[in-house]
This record gives C-alpha cells, sequence and structure tokens, in this order.
C-alpha cells in the first residue's frame, strides 16, 4: 500500500520503520530532520503534508499537541489540501494524543473533504514504538477501521476499537490518568521506604511479588533508583494529557483530584527544567519536598 507518515519523532520513527519494513511503500513527512533509521529506507522524503496526502492512501499522523495536528491536517500545504484534489477516498489515522473534543471537530471537516478519519492514539511509550507492542485506541468507522486494521497490527498488539470519533482519545486521556497516578504511587512508596533507611531496590523486589506488583513499578520503579530519566515519554507530554484530562473534567462537571495532584507534581519537574525528562521523574518532585533522594540501588 502507499502510506504516509507525518510526525518522525521518538514514537513515530520507529512505527513508521515497521511499516517500510513490512514492504509499503512509505512517503514521510516531520518537523526537523528526517531520522536516519528512515533516511536509509525506501522511504520518500516529501516537503510537507499537502504532498505526502496527494502520493498515499492511508496517511497516518503522529505529533505532540492539538495545535500540531491541526496545523498537519488544515494548515498551509496541510492534509486538506491534499485531499481537495480529488482522487480516490483516502483515510486519515490520528495517533497523537489530543483532545477528544477537538478530535471529533477535525474528524467532521476531514469527512466533509470526502476522507475518513480514526483517532488512534497509543500507549506504551517509546520502548513498545520499537518492539511494536504499542496498545492502539481507536475511534472511528468500524469498516474503515478494519481496513486500517493490518498496518495498526504492524505497530501494536493490542488493539480496539472503542466506538466513535473521539472515543480512541478519551481512552488515552484515561489511560494516562491511571499512567500519572501509579507513578506518582511508586515514586512515594519508594521515596518512603528510602527516607526510613530501607534499601528501595529491594522494596522493590519484594513489592513485584505481591498485590502492589504493576508495570510501572517494574519499569518505572527500577528508573527511579537508578536514575536512568532519560525519555522514553517527556514530562511536558504527559503533563499536557493531564491538561487535557482536567479540561474535559471541567466541562463535563467531574472532579479529578488525584489527577490534579499529579498535575501539580509535573508542574514542579517543569518548573525545575525537567520537562524533557522521561515520566518517571515525577519522583524528583517529591524527592525536592522531601530533601531526600531515592537511593540508587
Amino acid at each position: 500500500m502507499k502510506i504516509g507518515f507525518i510526525g518522525l519523532g521518538i514514537m513515530g520513527a520507529p512505527m513508521a520503520l515497521h511499516l517500510v519494513n513490512d514492504g509499503h511503500e512509505l512517503f514521510v513527512n516531520t518537523f526537523g530532520k528526517l531520522p536516519e533509521s528512515i533516511a536509509a529506507t525506501t522511504a520518500t522524503n516529501c516537503a510537507n503534508a499537502e504532498e505526502v496526502t496527494r502520493q498515499a492512501d492511508i496517511v497516518f499522523i503522529m505529533v505532540p499537541d492539538t495545535p500540531d495536528v491541526e496545523s498537519v491536517l488544515f494548515g498551509a500545504n496541510g492534509i486538506a489540501a491534499g485531499l481537495q484534489a480529488g482522487g480516490a477516498r483516502k483515510i486519515v489515522v490520528d495517533m497523537s494524543s489530543i483532545s477528544p473534543i477537538a478530535t471529533k471537530a477535525f474528524a467532521a471537516k476531514i469527512n466533509a473533504l470526502g476522507a475518513d478519519y480514526i483517532d488512534a492514539p497509543v500507549s506504551g511509550g517509546e520502548v513498545g514504538a520499537k518492539a511494536a507492542s504499542l496498545t492502539i485506541m481507536c475511534g472511528g468507522d468500524e469498516a474503515v477501521f478494519e481496513t486500517v486494521r493490518p498496518l495498526l497490527e504492524k505497530m501494536g498488539k493490542n488493539i480496539t476499537l472503542v466506538g466513535g470519533n473521539g472515543d480512541g482519545q478519551t481512552t488515552k486521556v484515561a489511560n494516562q490518568i491511571i499512567v500519572a497516578l501509579n507513578i506518582a504511587a511508586v515514586g512515594e512508596a519508594l521515596l518512603f521506604a528510602s527516607k526510613a533507611g530501607a534499601d528501595p531496590a529491594k522494596v522493590r523486589q519484594a513489592l513485584m511479588g505481591g498485590f502492589a506488583s504493576s508495570r510501572i513499578l517494574e519499569v518505572h520503579g527500577e528508573r527511579m533508583i537508578k536514575r536512568t530519566f532519560n525519555p522514553g515519554f517527556r514530562i511536558k507530554l504527559h503533563q499536557k494529557d493531564l491538561g487535557l484530562a482536567l479540561q474535559g473534567a471541567r466541562e463535563l462537571g467531574v472532579a479529578l483530584p488525584q489527577t490534579a495532584g499529579a498535575a501539580q507534581l509535573m508542574q514542579v519537574c517543569a518548573a525545575n527544567g525537567m520537562g524533557e525528562l522521561d515520566h518517571s521523574a515525577l519522583v524528583r518532585a517529591l524527592e525536592l519536598m522531601a530533601n531526600h533522594e531515592v537511593a540508587k540501588a
């Protein structure tokens, strides 16, 4: 198939690589320099999103935030301009994590231009992107979803059509709430153990065999202990996702007090120059308040 992929960052590059390695003809565009991993393939580097769309049958988007998606879709030389050229009905698949409300509006505009739209945000971070083991949460028409499913299966393992357009993004927001609160819980537990004089590495090992065991404790707990905060998923991006959760909560009349607390911890990190670190570095906010650092293993 002729596939377009826009946004080749930490997540997008390995995701696109899976598609080109599967034998598809790939047309790409990204904000910065073309990653070497993609440049070394048969992928065609296009000047803009419009050019990508003119060439491809299905166009994937993987960019940081709602305004970025809007720009890619409807900005100068954007996807909409490529769709207006006519021809066979195309499919736009947005795998970014953005506002569910904006997603519904974007989908309606793309539909009006004679194309289909699927929102398909992902969870699993850089590790999942490289391993093609991402969880992919989809919103859109079932027939369109089934058309793109074989491509999604090259990038992820747990792929679910949740409902209509916007429901995939709603699911991703829910995912980010759960992940953030788990990171905060693991950070507090390990900080408490370390401050009390216990070896946090051994505490983590013991907890991995009990009811407190979790993927967050396994992966991010180890990051906290070993101080490996190089980004798999940046604090500033998770902070953006929690902002979407709190914005949605206001609109729905729902209180999310624990989510608000986690968002504040991430704000402490961002205010102290740690927005580019992995979201496991949320523990640094707790450490600053306790004047104590979780000990290295």
